[in-house]
């Protein structure tokens, strides 16, 4: 019975630690309801029952609804909108002048072969 205590006291002590640290390295903006502080406090000052709390309504999950979500700009929408047509197409036009110009470099009078 003894040993029983022992290891659930040892359960409870690295469940209390786990769930304190996993509060602490949590961005502010993965926290439901108060603040990350309070929290913090919560987990600290009422041990078993704070972690339990805190797992299951203070933390969003990975890849909730109601996690922020982040998008590449050539996925956003309004990023692309906001892209000049004609700069890029300025661009494309000076850089084909160049290989046309490199082309021409390039392109000397051809040597017979013997």
């Amino acid at each position: 019975m003894v040993r029983l205590l022992f290891i659930g006291g040892l359960l409870a002590l690295v469940f209390w630690v786990f769930s304190i640290v996993d509060c602490a390295v949590q961005p502010a903006t993965r926290h439901r309801g108060v603040s990350k502080g309070v929290w913090i406090a919560i987990v600290v000052l009422i041990p078993v029952i704070g972690g339990i709390l805190w797992f299951t309504i203070g933390r969003f999950r990975a890849g909730g609804k109601s996690a922020p979500r982040y998008v590449a700009p050539d996925d956003d929408p309004e990023f692309l909108r906001s892209i000049s047509k004609t700069e890029q197409d300025d661009r494309i036009r000076r850089l084909e002048e160049e290989l046309a110009r490199l082309d021409d470099e390039n392109d000397g009078p051809a040597e017979p072969r013997s």
